[in-house]
């Protein structure tokens, strides 16, 4: 039962992490140490399982799925959402105290970093290149520019197929993705209006995009787990460009409300409460990556 308190509680960090825009649920999901557990859960719903489902094998079609891990999960990620969406308005704070909520994540990538770079063993060449691999690819995502796409069904279900996959990996936010292929406010639109011309392609790309993606990550973390690791750390350096918390931050209206679209790191020219609460922030987030990492080596050793 514990441990299915403490999948829900990584869960509602994970849903949470889910409301900011720029960051990914992935990153909190790697910060937490079940992001390798997570491909396995998504995996579990194989040829297998569909071929049991289709046969009404009822029973190992239950058993199958790692449903312990993927409910408390879903249900954290769940509550979240509604929490930070209905009682504690974090989309409000993010465009009133942007600065605070966007020093907490910082602090947590920075932390997941300092903790996760000891585990890629020794340093050479090859490993200062992967890095900068990674950091090259997140930094160039997150600074990607909207751009004009067709409205064609093709083209949707592809936006629902990269918008997952973005999820699934670190350091980079499907919702982010989305803004850049210019669909953010189509999708945005069709759930508003249960608008299912564009609801179902999109959610089969979505469904696509998780099926293949989860396996080709999953595939590349077992065979190649140093090395992607190192191209991922670089992805969360790459995505500190987007995170940073003192930003020119540009809104548009989209359904009568404010949405960032773009922002530009600066540095703050004079002191202020603003930027002693986002540095507070971001040494909170810190410790808490450095407590976790520690209550996890000590649960492994036990």
């Amino acid at each position: 039962m514990m441990n299915k308190i403490i999948v829900g509680v990584k869960g509602f960090c994970m849903g949470t992490a889910d409301v900011i825009p720029g960051v990914s649920g992935g990153t909190m999901a790697f910060i937490l140490g079940i992001y390798e557990q997570l491909l396995a859960a998504i995996k579990s719903f194989d040829n297998i399982w569909l071929k049991q489902v289709v046969t009404l094998q009822i029973k190992p079609a239950v058993q199958r799925p790692h449903l312990g891990f993927l409910i408390p999960l879903l249900i954290g990620i769940g509550c979240a959402v509604l929490f930070f969406t209905r009682v504690i308005p974090l989309p409000q704070l993010l465009h009133s105290h942007p600065e605070v909520v966007y020093g907490l994540f910082f602090g947590l990538i920075i932390g997941s970093i300092v903790v996760l770079l000891p585990e890629t063993g020794k340093r050479d060449s090859t490993s200062f290149l992967l890095l900068a691999v990674g950091t090259l690819l997140g930094y160039l995502v997150v600074t990607l520019v909207p751009m004009n796409t067709p409205d064609a069904l093709w083209f949707i279900f592809l936006s629902g197929m990269l918008a997952i996959s973005a999820m699934l990996l670190p350091g980079i936010s499907g919702s982010f993705i989305l803004l850049i292929l210019n669909k953010y406010d189509t999708v945005l639109n069709a759930i508003g209006h249960f608008n299912f011309a564009v609801l179902i392609p999109f959610g089969l790309g979505a469904l696509t995009g998780l099926v293949v993606f989860s396996r080709v990550l999953s595939w590349l973390l077992a065979r190649f787990h140093r090395q992607m690791l190192l191209i991922i750390i670089g992805i969360l350096i790459g995505s500190l460009w987007k995170i940073w918390p003192f930003q020119v931050r540009l809104y548009q209206m989209i359904h009568g409300k404010e949405k960032l679209i773009g922002s530009e790191p600066v540095f703050p020219k004079c002191w202020s409460e603003q930027v002693s609460y986002a540095l507070v922030m971001m040494f909170l987030g810190f410790v808490i990556v450095l407590m976790i990492h520690r209550l996890a080596k000590y649960k492994n050793q036990d």
